[in-house]
């Protein structure tokens, strides 16, 4: 079967998003060429480059940073903590910050889950998950779903209903959250969660998509080269791209919980 090709003609940006796109897409342009420079470099670069997005934005009644403990023994998980000022056990969305399992942070993405905390008052639990390429796949799955059990607990985290969870996440973190909810049905545990959602998740590490071609000369955002830079930080070896848990599009999708799908149109 013959795939017609894509074609963009136009500006299709919405003139919000076209505000952001230009916005960082300057700030980055006056700094080195990131390919250049070392990874911690890139990092610090990065986070400068979207704290102005990360400003502002709804106050929360608290926000706690803390360490949850993993199954590995002497290790744990940072995560922070927003409640928004409402009264009683309110429901909590784990969050997983997107940056291609390599960048960015609970930082980058704070105003982000305050806006989720308020806006559907409930707790976010932001989990800072251990980056790529030093920590590769699955131990960044195998850390959110210990916070998961953790959070499950009663009494873990004062204020929550352990029978109202739900986990989501944008590009990197949506993965990380369709896989850990697939690791827990697979374990017997899938009725910890009660929804998913998923914002322009990258599911699969296969380069064949037009959209690659169409999308990923950087005037969106992320370049085709990034992207395979990224999916290159994470995965072990080529037999990680035949995982489901790696790439969620293999997998057999039976007994997850209800999902949201957030599906943009200019992606690679």
């Amino acid at each position: 079967m013959t795939v017609p090709s894509i074609t963009v003609s136009g500006d299709p940006l919405e003139p919000g998003i076209r505000r952001f796109v230009d916005t960082v897409t300057a700030a980055y342009a006056r700094q080195p060429d990131l390919d250049t420079l070392p990874l911690v470099t890139r990092r610090a670069v990065a986070e400068q480059v979207r704290a102005p997005w990360a400003a502002g934005g709804p106050a929360m009644a608290h926000v706690d940073d803390i360490e949850v403990p993993t199954t590995h023994a002497g290790t744990s998980v940072h995560v922070r903590v927003l409640r928004p000022p409402l009264d009683g056990d309110l429901p909590a969305f784990i969050y997983l910050h997107g940056g291609g399992w390599t960048m960015f942070s609970l930082d980058t993405h704070d105003r982000l889950m305050r806006e989720y905390a308020a806006r559907a008052g409930v707790v976010v639990i932001g989990v800072d998950y251990a980056l790529a390429p030093e920590h590769r796949f699955p131990i960044a799955i195998d850390q959110v779903v210990d916070v998961i059990q953790w959070l499950a607990q009663p009494g873990a985290l004062p204020g929550v209903d352990v029978h109202r969870l739900a986990i989501g996440g944008d590009s990197a973190g949506a993965n990380l959250a369709m896989a850990s909810a697939l690791r827990l049905r697979d374990i017997g545990k899938g009725n910890l969660l009660r929804a998913l959602v998923i914002n322009y998740g990258a599911f699969d590490p296969s380069p064949s998509y037009q959209s690659y071609e169409a999308f990923g000369d950087g005037r969106y955002l992320l370049s085709s080269h990034e992207m395979r830079q990224f999916w290159s930080n994470y995965l072990r070896d080529t037999q990680d791209t035949r995982d489901p848990l790696a790439a969620p599009i293999l997998a057999d999708l039976a007994n997850l919980p209800p999902s949201f799908f957030a599906i943009t149109d200019l992606d690679v």
